[in-house]
């Protein structure tokens, strides 16, 4: 039984990460508004299972590392607060991370949806 209370623990944590997520990170609720958007226009253009995957999927991407771009800035700010260079590289590369993904799912949003809607 102890191992079943560590497991329900440890969904705990994670969805209290979560809810920093979207409540403490105003990034990401940007994203989130993006992936409503993009799963409403994807329903109303009716896609098929392929386009849904690579929709979910930049989703899944944009909002993982979004999460870790967090956790990373509040590690970093936990350390010091004054400036560090190598913790400023840190902090930007976990930026430049989420840059990364949120370009490929503009990307993969363009390729689905613009030939549809130009039809």
């Amino acid at each position: 039984m102890p191992y079943l209370k560590e497991r329900i623990r440890s969904f705990k944590y994670a969805f209290s990460g979560l809810k920093h997520l979207v409540v403490g990170e105003p990034n990401a609720r940007i994203h989130l508004v993006a992936a409503l958007l993009a799963v409403l226009l994807g329903f109303y253009l009716e896609l098929d299972r392929t386009e849904w995957l690579w929709i979910l999927l930049s989703i899944v991407l944009v909002i993982t590392t979004e999460a870790i771009n967090a956790s990373i800035e509040a590690l970093a700010d936990a350390i010091t607060e004054e400036y560090d260079e190598k913790i400023k590289i840190a902090k930007d590369l976990a930026a430049a991370a989420t840059l990364i993904v949120a370009i490929f799912s503009l990307v993969v949003a363009l390729f689905i949806f613009v030939p549809k809607l130009l039809v």
